[in-house]
């Protein structure tokens, strides 16, 4: 983090501290989840690093020196014989050693092992038992005071009633609901005219702290010890294994690990692999193992200097917003994009987000100097989801969109009834490097070798005005360049020639007209069998097709009556480029598919492209309307979507039958 004056710190913390308390109220005490679990992490972290460097900030009713929000007046109130301790947060592998360093120094002489356990997403609750049959049940409330909820409790069935052993004990786990009976529900809603739930663990506590019992009985909410109280106990690993012989299940990827690099291998190894589980996990627990020396070690504010939680990357944090800047598109489109103060989401270091649109800016009120919330899921372009304006402190700014192209200096212009601000040049810089950049990009002529910056290059230099006059470029002309030596030169010519010969669908796409993608494409040429019939359609003909509607008809209707286009589409034809017309066979038509993990026999182009010439659409998410996900070698979170909505998985070997 990077160090300001006690002055700044004092008043960023004072904002953090409200904006904390007013998300953690309505999440704990109202049930009402008005940002995502990582968002709430993230504030939560800043602040904690803010009072890890001036510790005079640190107050008695600052979020860090408590556990929860008040517990609810609707059930009876329960006071907790051992306090409910809330756990400090690591991120990287560097907090965990600087946790690990903390620690060895209040005992350098202690030998330290560790006892790792995958945090489950859900609802903490405390179970006592006396001579061996449940007596009360609690949720952790503000840790030191829950809510009774034993009759609701009593429902669980992955709750003993009565321990294998007359004991008295406290046992600590989490309520949670798993992914198959979070869909089970939400369908129900569906189907009688209900909001559905936002995720399993808001619903798992929202059931718990239903006053009917049957409704709890119904929902089959299930149970996972992680702790117990009892004398005699040496290690945490003990308590596992208590727990399991008592007759609770205790989550089974738990493991001892003697020291940080295992403790790192098992985070990796869960990163990914923790997606396919059947629960909701929100990090892994890292335990120094012996329970003598985790006592030893105290408390710190409200938790145990012994026991860290490392979260896993999340898919939402907060960050602050320093710029908004634009970049030009190859239809002259002017996107904004945010420029952010470095920080780490869904696996990777993100700097850049995108916004859209200038109307999406006003909307969201987004201004330069906001503490933002971004997210990143899986591959999808990072984007601000939402400012914080109770973090502001009066020096935002709110962006302008430029009158002019920052490219070219050309004319900037909105339409009329449009979202998108464009550059309205006949000759910007930046569009032509746009178009050339997606005519050789890999979902149209796929030459590799040639990315923007050579692309830059050849329009700088005057050897291309367009994509058409790459297929005229020879050795020599690419030779004197900057960048290029013989061998390169001779390379990237021979790719640009192998790529003169494209299936009519590659070769539309690449043209960039304005509202063809690649699943439009393909509509297309099914109708069309060849370019002459697409050039001789009229608008009607093109309205008829099946997925596309009239902003794309209309679009292309016009390219194909534009002089210029014309003129263009006559150079690549002198240039050599041959179009290859296929037969598109009816196999899988109408059907939708998914790909994922590895495949072996084929490249994923090469499948999506089996997929299309057959007929069938290639997707990239799974939904209800799609028909089969083919699924590889390490498949990822696709493959447990479609098994939860029903899809049908078939294997790359099942796949390859369907198009023979």
């Amino acid at each position: 983090m990077t160090k300001i004056s006690l002055n700044e710190a004092s008043q960023r913390a004072e904002k953090l501290r409200a904006e904390i308390d007013r998300i953690r109220y309505a999440y704990h005490v109202l049930d009402k989840e008005i940002v995502s679990e990582s968002v709430k992490t993230s504030l939560m972290h800043e602040l904690t690093q803010l009072e890890t460097i001036y510790p005079e900030l640190i107050t008695p009713d600052s979020p860090t020196q408590r556990v929860a929000g008040k517990p609810l007046s609707k059930f009876q109130k329960v006071r907790h014989s051992h306090p409910g301790m809330s756990l400090n947060d690591v991120f990287d592998a560097q907090e965990l050693e600087d946790w690990k360093n903390r620690v060895q120094k209040l005992v350098p002489n202690e030998k330290l092992d560790y006892y790792v356990e995958l945090k489950l997403d859900g609802l903490s609750v405390y179970l006592i038992y006396e001579k061996g049959l449940l007596k009360t049940a609690a949720t952790r409330g503000d840790g030191t005071t829950g809510e009774d909820v034993t009759q609701n409790i009593r429902t669980i069935e992955s709750i003993p009633l009565k321990l294998t052993e007359p004991v008295d004990i406290e046992v600590r786990g989490e309520v949670y609901m798993d992914h198959g009976q979070f869909e089970k529900v939400n369908k129900e809603q569906e189907k009688i005219g209900k909001p559905t739930y936002a995720n399993p663990r808001n619903l798992a506590a929202g059931t718990l702290r239903q006053l009917d019992p049957k409704i709890v009985s119904a929902r089959k909410l299930k149970f996972m010890a992680w702790a117990i109280f009892e004398e005699g106990i040496k290690n945490h690993e003990q308590e596992h294994e208590m727990a399991k012989k008592l007759g609770f299940k205790v989550e089974p990827n738990s493991r001892h690990c003697r020291n940080l690099k295992e403790i790192e291998k098992f985070l990796e190894e869960w990163e990914d692999k923790r997606k396919k589980l059947p629960y909701q996990t929100d990090g892994v627990v890292i335990n120094i193992n012996s329970e003598d020396l985790v006592n030893k070690l105290g408390i710190v504010g409200k938790a145990p200097r012994g026991v860290a939680a490392y979260k896993f990357s999340a898919e939402q944090v907060t960050t602050v917003l320093e710029d908004i800047r634009v970049n030009v598109g190859r239809t002259g489109a002017i996107t904004p994009f945010a420029v952010l103060t470095p920080v780490k989401v869904a696996g990777s270091t993100v700097s850049r987000a995108t916004l859209h649109n200038e109307d999406e800016i006003k909307r969201k009120d987004i201004r330069i100097g906001d503490t933002v919330i971004i997210q990143k899921a899986g591959d999808i372009i990072p984007e601000v989801v939402q400012s914080l304006p109770n973090l502001r402190t009066g020096k935002e700014k709110i962006f302008k969109m430029p009158t002019t192209c920052p490219i070219c200096g050309g004319p900037v212009v909105k339409p009329e009834g449009e979202a998108v601000a464009r550059c309205t040049a006949e000759n910007c810089f930046a569009i032509e490097m746009q178009k050339v950049g997606h005519f050789v990009s890999k979902g149209a002529f796929n030459m590799e070798g040639l990315g923007e910056k050579i692309i830059t290059q050849l329009i700088e230099e005057g050897l291309i005005e367009d994509a058409a006059d790459l297929f005229a470029l020879t050795e020599g002309d690419l030779t004197p360049l900057e960048r290029f030596a013989e061998t390169s030169a001779k390379n990237t010519v021979a790719s640009i020639q192998e790529h003169k010969k494209v299936s009519f669908r590659r070769f539309l796409y690449g043209l960039g007209i304005r509202h063809v993608g690649a699943i439009t494409a393909s509509d297309i040429t099914r109708k069309f069998r060849k370019l002459e019939d697409i050039q001789g359609a009229s608008l009607e003909d093109l309205q008829a097709i099946d997925g596309i509607g009239d902003v794309a008809s209309e679009s292309i209707y016009k390219w194909f009556r534009n002089k210029k286009n014309l003129e263009f589409l006559k150079k690549l034809k002198d240039n050599g480029v041959e179009i290859v017309y296929e037969v598109v066979k009816s196999k899988l038509e109408g059907k939708t598919f998914v790909l994922t993990g590895s495949l072996n026999t084929i490249t994923r182009d090469e499948a999506e492209e089996l997929i299309r010439t057959n007929g069938g659409n290639a997707s990239g998410s799974v939904s209800k309307s799609t028909d089969f996900v083919v699924v590889g070698d390490n498949p990822g979170s696709k493959a447990d979507k479609a098994e939860q909505l029903g899809v049908k998985i078939v294997s790359e070997e099942d796949f390859l039958k369907m198009v023979k």
